[in-house]
């Protein structure tokens, strides 16, 4: 901190600042440097509320990159807020800025050095943890997996304790050393740095008495569940008045705030849309109608929000019995067990709707849904009551946000996408919602409907 400030007022300065005289709005060195004394203080906190003091051994790097650049960002504007309040209006502002740039550069840059100088020394045997696992699961064996996989981390597996495995059993050269009883007298005789208890589902009645051992002798205790097949690498803790309560999986889109907003931009978006594109729609109304007999319209129930049924509005580009005629056609392509039924040249389709389906004009219509509130403009693709009926826990995910008029598999290959590569967008869509996110899908949407690709 102390080198990248009076670099910064080296560089912006030039070290060429003189002493305060009266209106020539210059201040002393000694006014800058004394500003340190609160800086130094100010940034260390600083630091350690954005948990940059904590041991990472197993961080990656892009999350602490992350909070380096919050806490400075926090930083600069506390600087701004201080130098107002007591009244320093020639203190440089640009030095401020240039001390924002270094400190972050030079901070990123020392953080790498030395977590470089950890890992080579931990992979060359040395700043070795030491740990026993309590317990022999699923958990324990990818605990080991992972370890083994990353030497940089500095762990050492020393032995696993399990009541079901017989002593002497290994998994990649871990041996199980003996019983959960025999836990107090081997943490009384040997130096182990952590315990990790790795208990099978099955034995969890024993999780309390364990953990009261581990914490009598003052080693510093893990608990790797062994439910992660059901709940995924990122759930998240909620206090409810001192309860811990883990939610399966975190959903953006459930807080109120992200809620609201989404809301605002689908409505803004939808009347926004139906007047731009009017004048096209008025075209293709026109066209269908002249090509093709039946409605002009084609309404279709999807399962939306909360497994909602809802009627989906479309352009018709296809024959009036094209629901009659799919069962046949799947048949003769082999896609009787496909959730989606695709095909290129596909002979329901009329010639208008060939033209309308290439530019994605017959999904216009859906403004009208995100109007009724049953859509979003951007969000997983809308699925058929029979998709939906065969999705697994993962697949059914999608359901806890609404559809989309686009969305991540449209984007990314439209209908040249296989069942199972658009679900897994629409989960990591749901998980890893942000309205940022949903800008850029708009603008790659431009570019997708614009290619044709996928769009058959």
């Amino acid at each position: 901190i102390t080198v990248s400030y009076l670099l910064a007022w080296f560089l912006w300065l030039g070290g060429s600042v003189v002493e305060m005289k009266p209106g020539t709005g210059v201040l002393a060195r000694e006014i800058y440097f004394s500003v340190l004394f609160v800086v130094i203080p100010g940034y260390l906190i600083l630091y350690n509320v954005f948990d940059m003091y904590t041991p990472k051994r197993t961080a990656k790097t892009k999350y602490e990159v992350f909070n380096i650049i919050k806490a400075n960002t926090v930083g600069l504007f506390a600087i701004m807020v201080l130098l107002y309040a007591v009244k320093l209006p020639d203190f440089s502002r640009g030095m401020i800025a240039v001390f924002f740039g270094i400190n972050i550069v030079l901070e990123i840059f020392m953080r790498k050095c030395v977590r470089f100088a950890l890992r080579y020394i931990r992979k060359k045997g040395y700043n070795i943890k030491h740990i026993l696992l309590v317990g022999y699961s699923r958990a324990g064996e990818e605990y080991i997996d992972k370890i083994r996989e990353n030497p940089e981390w500095g762990y050492v597996v020393c032995g696993i304790l399990d009541d079901r495995i017989p002593k002497g059993t290994k998994y990649k050269g871990v041996e199980v050393i003996g019983e959960i009883d025999q836990l107090s007298a081997i943490l009384a005789d040997n130096n182990m740095d952590e315990i990790g208890i790795t208990l099978a589902l099955e034995d969890y009645d024993r999780l309390e008495d364990i953990v009261n051992i581990c914490e009598k002798s003052g080693v510093h205790t893990k608990f790797i569940p062994d439910y992660n097949r059901v709940i995924p690498s990122s759930p998240y803790l909620e206090d409810l008045g001192g309860l811990a309560v883990i939610n399966i999986r975190r959903v953006p889109l459930t807080n109120t705030a992200n809620m609201l907003m989404k809301r605002i931009v689908d409505v803004f978006g939808a009347i926004v849309a139906i007047i731009l594109f009017s004048p096209l729609m008025l075209i293709a109304t026109i066209g269908i109608k002249l090509t093709s007999r039946g409605p002009l319209i084609y309404k279709q129930e999807r399962v939306g929000l909360h497994n909602r049924p809802f009627q989906m509005y479309k352009f018709r580009s296809m024959v009036v019995n094209a629901d009659a005629l799919k069962k046949e056609l799947a048949k003769e392509t082999g896609q009787t067990d496909r959730f989606i039924f695709k095909m290129k040249n596909d002979p329901r389709i009329t010639k208008v709707g060939h033209f309308i389906r290439r530019f994605s004009i017959d999904e216009l219509p859906q403004f009208l849904n995100v109007w009724m509130g049953d859509m979003s403009v951007v969000g997983p693709r809308p699925p058929l009551p029979e998709e939906y009926a065969r999705y697994n826990r993962l697949y059914a995910t999608r359901m806890l946000v609404k559809p989309g008029i686009t969305g991540p598999w449209q984007v990314s290959g439209r209908s040249d996408l296989s069942a199972e590569e658009s679900e897994a967008l629409d989960v990591a869509y749901v998980q890893n919602w942000s309205i940022m996110g949903d800008i850029v899908l708009l603008f790659r949407t431009v570019g997708a409907v614009l290619s044709h690709k996928g769009a058959y």
